[in-house]
């Protein structure tokens, strides 16, 4: 590439290598070329000369630092404030989103480090929160929910409204097998049409705020404040209005609830 091509390659970014021999990082992925001389399926090697992902043991010690604080999993204090929902939520979207991205790899179940070391974290959390122990927080937020894999155990918490069904967070309940169909799930963004601005509203209500009654209100954009005039034949039977110094050039009609503009 350096000599016929007159390429350069950046270092940092690109690597030139044979696959069953060393990886290669893309996209948070090991991507590699499988090799087994011992792994048969009807009684052919299957596995051999094809491409499989995995997790990266980096990125497991990555993930699994937050958790930790000298050597072990640790309770975070700066949740200490919140509800037992909002630490189980927040523990939840953060696991979740970690596993849900390395369903696709091979090894995923190398995940169940990071599942064991938020999960104590998260019970640690809770215990320092009520001043009581892991086993008891274990077993008062401990359930069981029903998965396309079949019933699974974790660990919920609700938020109970008026009215309204409870909220509920789940920690765990996801099987760390290999997914060869997942998908990332975007969902479109949902429009919000910005508000119009005040005075357009008032025309298209046509809705007197004062005497809350329908009324027809009419804007006329004058140059100056003395083309104004007064009323007087033909006009309406209110007068013109006064117009404040930071609307000046705006003229209103519209009758109010003592018949005055």
């Amino acid at each position: 590439m350096r000599e016929t091509l007159a390429l350069e390659l950046n270092a940092s970014k690109t690597l030139i290598t044979h696959a069953r021999t060393r990886a290669a990082r893309f996209l948070g992925y090991q991507i590699t070329v499988q090799h087994s001389s011992t792994r048969l399926t009807k009684g052919r090697r299957t596995v051999n000369g094809k491409v499989g992902l995995q997790v990266p043991k980096d990125v497991i010690t990555a993930t699994c630092g937050p958790y930790r604080h000298q050597g072990k999993p640790w309770h975070r204090p700066q949740l200490l404030n919140l509800d037992d929902y909002d630490i189980v939520r927040i523990y939840a979207a953060e696991y979740r989103g970690i596993v849900n991205y390395y369903l696709l790899a091979h090894n995923v179940w190398r995940l169940a480090t990071l599942r064991w070391n938020a999960e104590t974290s998260m019970l640690k959390t809770l215990a320092a929160k009520h001043k009581s122990t892991v086993a008891t927080m274990a077993a008062r937020h401990k359930a069981k929910v029903i998965t396309g894999d079949g019933p699974r155990t974790c660990f919920e918490a609700r938020l109970q409204r008026t009215g309204k069904k409870d909220l509920i967070a789940r920690f765990g309940g996801i099987a760390l097998k290999r997914d060869k169909r997942a998908v990332i799930t975007d969902p479109a963004p949902v429009p919000v049409h910005p508000p119009r601005k005040e005075l357009i509203d008032w025309l298209r209500r046509r809705w007197c705020e004062l005497c809350d009654h329908g009324a027809t209100v009419t804007v006329h954009h004058v140059a100056k404040l003395a083309r104004l005039g007064k009323a007087g034949p033909g006009q309406p039977a209110c007068s013109p209005v006064t117009v404040p110094r930071s609307r000046r050039g705006w003229r209103g009609c519209g009758r109010g609830r003592d018949g005055r503009r």
